[in-house]
């Protein structure tokens, strides 16, 4: 039998229609608009976006780092991340989650504009006003040699990150026994420089990242790469905003 519509049914039909079509579009448009507004090339993620509970300390942004500046490239303080790496390295934030400690990022994707600057200031030998927090034992005319700086950086080709784990309940920083960016041997990998429980903390960091598919930089206990990175023969020069 076909049932007849009143007009009062036929009305509210097709205001229904007409709203499920206004939220539609207006869902298309939200999607547009943060695609637009991320500024991001195709590939590339906030790592924010991806691990909401990760914390920044985004050093080239500031002044707080060897540079004593803020370094060509940084335009914000935001963590960005190719898609894969990012997701790798929500699986390592979630192995350490369990286990108490929250990630903090220090540096992630870095402008080749980034890596220039530091070529700049590392030859300009007498510009040494952070020598004493960041390469104490070493003269700046050797960091080069010993490869602390080099022309390119694998942060450039965007799955490289530097950052360290922080207590979920107290929120300090583990102590790693030297800080991001020391330039010397106690903050190399299997230093003899540093007590049984810096050691233990800098483990703790290195089998969740090792688990989540990253491989250890063995001269850094903060830097580790995605194995398997999307661009490996690609370094990219986009801001950091």
């Amino acid at each position: 039998m076909l049932k007849i519509i009143n007009s009062r049914q036929k009305n509210a039909l097709i205001l229904k229609l007409c709203i499920v079509a206004v939220t539609a579009l207006a869902l298309l448009s939200a999607c547009g608009a943060k695609t637009e507004q991320s500024g991001l090339p195709e590939g590339f993620v906030y790592v924010t976006d991806v691990i909401p509970t990760v914390q920044l300390d985004m050093r080239y942004a500031g002044e707080d780092n060897f540079v004593g500046a803020v370094v060509d490239g940084y335009e914000a303080p935001k963590a960005i991340l190719t898609e894969e790496a990012a997701q790798a390295l929500k699986k390592a934030a979630d192995i350490l989650e369990e286990q108490g400690y929250y990630i903090k990022i220090f540096d992630a994707y870095r402008p080749q504009r980034a890596v220039n600057h530091f070529i700049r200031w590392a030859k300009d030998l007498d510009d040494t006003r952070m020598k004493e927090k960041y390469y104490p034992d070493l003269d700046k005319s050797v960091l080069f040699e010993l490869g602390y700086i080099a022309e390119k950086s694998g942060h450039s080709r965007g799955s490289t990150v530097d950052l360290t784990i922080v207590d979920k309940e107290t929120g300090e920083e583990l102590d790693m026994g030297s800080g991001f960016d020391f330039f010397g041997e106690i903050s190399h990998h299997g230093t003899d420089l540093i007590t049984p429980e810096q050691e233990r903390n800098r483990n703790i960091l290195r089998d969740a990242m090792v688990e989540a598919g990253f491989e250890v930089y063995p001269e850094e206990w903060w830097h580790y790469k995605l194995k398997d990175e999307p661009y490996p023969d690609t370094y990219f020069d986009f801001p950091v905003k």
